[in-house]
């Protein structure tokens, strides 16, 4: 940081000593970062140079990166680019920066082949790359200034480096930001709380400064006395604000008496005006440029000659209100002054100077890095021709460097400006239409499907009914294709019949052949497989006579899914490796990726899972090398790799690659790791799996996040055991997934119907027990119905065949739990659902083999229940899964199947409370009576009974009574149950 201060550093030397020791552990060998938090002119600055200082004095590289307020102006990499642009050029660098060649994107000397969009996890890797060979020679301290005026993908960048150990050894990150600027719905919030959270990362909060720091600070400015009645006004003044502090006191009135200004903005531009004109002029020049502008711009700007300018800006920095860089540029010692000055230009004035600036970037100095600035630049002039221009060029330079985000910000204001601009201005090129749907698919790549529908419906309604047939198609099958990824089956399925029928046939053509291809498709996701094998298999030909190998890899991963149980067979993946192997050659990463997540399905459904765990693993390989890996499939993929994780009760491999994958997930991809809320929830962690469930629910519609909210939500339900929450939770589940699908039920409601039939069981049990035939009944008839719609689904396959092992476990265990909840445990029902479980998925096995074991004590095979417990509880310990493990030594205890503790251990295990709340429920008592006479709330009163019913690993009150009257926890004659 090339900035110096002339004031002494006071009262911030407990968090320079917190950011020095941090700079200690980083240069031996101990990453760190740390996220500096402050309101505007709190210090944050002047602590980053004095820590930058120390880290110099250490024998560190220091390399800085500022974040631009531009409006909405989208620099990408902005900060990175310049930190990155100082490192390039200490020519003792080059080898280095030669090992990464992905990163001359941003340094503004890429080549044609880094111009690739799907290699933006390249540059991130490049990037990490990069700075972890940088700290081979010396430690390395990364300043990265206002972060709240970040890009969204310098912060995609800074996250991607902190969360997937893109700190390297003897590398630490100082990131600054303003809290006051943080509004509700700022980009920053959700990337900070991530963040935080990381191990490796810290936060720093600057206060205000004390009173008596203050007023140390005021008076160690000044050479003279300074008045106590001076000193104290500013403190009042100031509320620990060190840069108004500061500004006041260079403010003070002379002997004219006139009065100190109220504000600083007021303070801010007194300072200025005790400058000469033609510095006012520079200032006033430099204000509409930026926080920054370079010598040679700021001198074309204000047309100065070499020698005034030079004056002007001694006096600019004598007068700490700029601050020369090493790179031959100026900035504004605070955002807070250049703001001040902006906001007091005449608007004429601000118009000619923007006017001019845009002129400037046009000219001689026009490139492709600063198009974005130029298309400020013409919007604040009101040149609404060039804006658009520009806007255009600036997408171009956002697509090169990877930056999807801002290519979309960049379309979707030509799109603004189209309608306004100049029809003189407008590129012949292009026209509304194409640019929407150009913007569609910037949006689709930056994980916004959503956004991605929103424009592609735009370009719809703009092409009308004039539209040549071949672009209407084009419009409609690419709808088609987004509507899908948010999971919109039958409007996807009639926007593609429409682009089919407005697309002839003959002669072939690539539009045709598409539309086909994603009929198809949409026609298979609704059931009409009829006319969709029908045009597959035409389309297919076709295909490959036009030598479009892609689309003909696409239409043969449909065509393998409509024939039962293909992809689960070798002629079928044989098919699938075909179609891989035709859309790589074709270089469209995203077919191949559908036939590579076909492949991984395939050997899922027929539990061939080591093969599938390798399918996923070249499936994601494929997409993090293309830097795909937000794109549908490769999250599909994803999902499907914590899915089995979890299945195979590789747990904590499961939630690691939740945690390392989450960074780079966009807002609709949160389903992809969210099989770690079942390891949460399994491992005892309710409040947090059940608040990860509400989150997916709470974020963009999504068919494949509401089935793992649904998961989590019913089986916490189920723990808990609220029979009527679970059931209700239910029914709203299935009708929410099966909204908009073209089928009666999902697949996917015999698990949920089989864990809702596990509380609605212990709710019939529990009635059973007492004596409540109404209730055995009315919970036997909800059982009966849920069995049935499990039935369903589990007999007709998604393919229109009966379900792989999973479904047909799942429905195992939904009739096990049926005939539970009609007539009692079942021996071989739950023989069968622990056989169907066998296939490799412990945690549900061991949850079958604790229903068997109690079937087996029912049927007193003591020895048989006793295995069945303890092989249920070795795998319960083996995953963590707490309550599974309670449950089970709850049901060892009941059934003596091993040494039971002695009744003192169980009554210690209880609290007083809980002990009070036992006696009164051993005498019949409701939980509004044992509120009553225990004063406390009936809702308190049933806390207290839960908490019993599970320390005693009993299913119901009534069982709960009887454990204590066996074990002496209550004396007989206080039973009201006749025990």
């Amino acid at each position: 940081m090339a900035q110096t201060f002339g004031t002494p550093f006071i009262g911030r030397e407990g968090e320079l000593a917190r950011l020095t020791g941090v700079l200690e552990r980083a240069a031996a060998g101990d990453p760190r970062a740390v996220l500096i938090a402050g309101d505007a002119g709190v210090g944050k600055t002047r602590v980053l140079t004095e820590a930058a200082a120390h880290a110099a004095a250490l024998g560190a590289k220091v390399l800085t990166g500022h974040c631009v307020d531009l409006g909405d102006v989208g620099l990408p990499y902005l900060p990175f680019t310049e930190i990155l642009g100082a490192a390039a050029a200490d020519e003792r660098l080059a080898p280095a920066f030669a090992a990464y060649p992905a990163v001359d994107r941003l340094i503004g000397s890429g080549s044609a082949a880094a111009t690739d969009p799907g290699s933006r996890l390249q540059l991130f890797e490049g990037v990490a790359g990069l700075l972890s060979d940088l700290t081979e020679a010396a430690p390395l301290l990364l300043v990265i200034e206002d972060l709240h005026w970040a890009d969204q993908s310098s912060r995609d960048l800074l996250r991607f480096l902190l969360s997937r150990g893109g700190l390297s050894r003897r590398l630490a990150v100082f990131a600054s930001y303003r809290t006051d600027d943080l509004h509700r719905r700022h980009p920053l919030r959700p990337l900070l709380a991530e963040l935080i959270r990381l191990p490796s990362v810290d936060r720093l909060e600057l206060r205000p400064l004390a009173d008596a720091d203050v007023a140390r600070l005021v008076r160690a400015l000044r050479t003279g006395p300074v008045p106590d009645s001076t000193v104290r006004d500013i403190v009042d003044r100031a509320e620990g604000n060190a840069f108004y502090a500061e500004e006041l006191l260079a403010a003070l009135p002379g002997d004219d008496g006139t009065a100190m200004p109220s504000g600083l903005a007021d303070v801010l531009l007194i300072r200025i005006e005790q400058l000469s004109e033609t510095a006012q002029q520079v200032l006033r020049t430099a204000a509409v440029a930026g926080r920054r502008v370079g010598h040679d711009l700021l001198r074309d700007a204000v047309q100065l000659p070499e020698e005034e300018l030079e004056s002007a800006l001694r006096e600019a920095v004598g007068h700490q209100l700029l601050l020369p860089d090493d790179d031959a540029t100026y900035s504004f010692r605070h955002a807070l002054t250049r703001e001040a000055v902006y906001a007091d230009l005449l608007p004429g004035e601000r118009v000619r100077l923007h006017r001019l600036f845009a002129g400037l970037l046009a000219g001689e100095r026009r490139s492709a890095e600063s198009a974005a600035e130029r298309a400020h630049h013409s919007r604040e002039s009101h040149d609404l021709g060039d804006a658009l221009a520009a806007s255009l060029e600036a997408a171009d330079h956002a697509r090169r460097v990877g930056a999807p985000a801002e290519e979309l910000h960049h379309l979707e204001t030509a799109l603004e400006l189209w309608d306004v601009a100049d029809p003189s201005a407008r590129p012949e090129s292009s026209d509304p239409v194409t640019l929407a749907l150009r913007a569609s698919a910037a949006a689709a790549r930056a994980g916004e499907p959503h956004r991605a529908v929103q424009l592609t419906r735009s370009a719809l309604a703009q092409a009308g009914s004039d539209a040549d047939s071949e672009l209407a198609a084009r419009v409609r099958y690419t709808l088609a294709g987004n509507l899908m990824r948010i999971d919109n089956l039958q409007a996807a399925f009639t926007y593609s019949s429409e682009a089919l029928a407005l697309i002839p046939a003959e002669p072939p053509s690539h539009t045709w052949v598409w539309a086909a291809a994603t009929f198809v498709m949409a026609s298979r996701y609704v059931g009409s497989d009829e006319d969709a094998e029908r045009v597959g298999r035409q389309a297919v030909v076709v295909a490959e006579r036009l030598g479009l190998g892609d689309a003909q890899a696409d239409l043969v991963v449909s065509l393998v899914g409509m024939e039962p149980h293909n992809r689960r067979t070798a002629q079928g993946r044989e098919r699938l490796l075909m179609a891989r192997d035709l859309a790589r050659s074709a270089g469209n990463i995203p077919v191949e990726m559908r036939a590579l997540y076909n492949l991984a399905i395939g050997c899922y459904e027929s539990s061939d899972l080591d093969e599938c765990l390798t399918w996923i693993g070249d499936g994601l390989d494929r997409a993090r090398h293309a830097g795909l890996l937000s794109s549908p499939y490769a999250l599909e993929l994803r999902y499907l790799q914590s899915v089995l994780l979890y299945t195979l009760g590789r747990w904590d491999e499961c939630a690691r690659a939740a945690a390392a994958d989450a960074e780079l997930l966009p807002a609709a991809g949160g389903f992809a790791t969210a099989p770690a809320l079942y390891v949460a929830l399994a491992r005892g962690e309710q409040d947090a799996a059940v608040a990860g469930a509400r989150a997916l629910l709470d974020g963009p519609a999504d068919w494949m996040a509401t089935l793992v909210a649904s998961v989590v939500l019913i089986d916490a339900a189920a723990l808990r055991g609220d029979a009527e929450g679970c059931v209700a939770q239910l029914r709203t589940s299935v009708d929410t997934l099966s909204d908009g699908l073209g089928v009666e039920r999902p697949d996917a409601v015999v698990r949920l119907a089989a864990l809702t039939l596990a509380v609605v069981a212990d709710a019939a049990e529990e009635c059973r027990l007492s004596g409540d035939a109404p209730g055995v009944e009315r919970w036997a008839g909800i059982a009966a119905e849920l069995v049935e719609l499990a039935r369903g689904p589990a007999a007709r396959g998604e393919d229109g065949t009966r379900q792989g092992p999973e479904g047909l476990a799942w429905l195992a265990r939904a009739e096990a739990e049926a005939v539970r909840a009609a007539t009692g445990p079942d021996v071989a029902a739950w023989e069968r659902a622990v056989t169907a479980f066998g296939y490799g998925e412990p945690y549900e096995l061991a949850r079958c083999q604790r229903r068997l074991a109690e079937a087996l004590l029912t049927a007193d095979r003591r020895d048989e229940a006793a295995a069945a417990a303890f092989a249920a509880r070795d795998t319960a310990v083996r995953l963590g899964a707490v309550p599974l493990r309670d449950a089970l030594d709850a049901l060892v205890r009941r059934g003596r199947l091993a040494d039971v503790p002695a009744a003192g251990e169980r009554i210690a295990a209880l609290t007083a409370r809980e002990s009070d709340v036992l006696r009164l429920l051993g005498r019949g008592r409701t939980n509004r009576q044992i509120g009553e006479e225990l004063f406390i709330s009936g809702k308190t009163a049933s806390v207290h009974v839960s908490n019993i019913l599970a320390k005693l690993g009993a299913a119901s009150r009534t069982e709960a009574v009887g454990i204590a009257y066996r074990e002496g926890l209550i004396e007989p004659e206080t039973s009201a149950f006749g025990l």
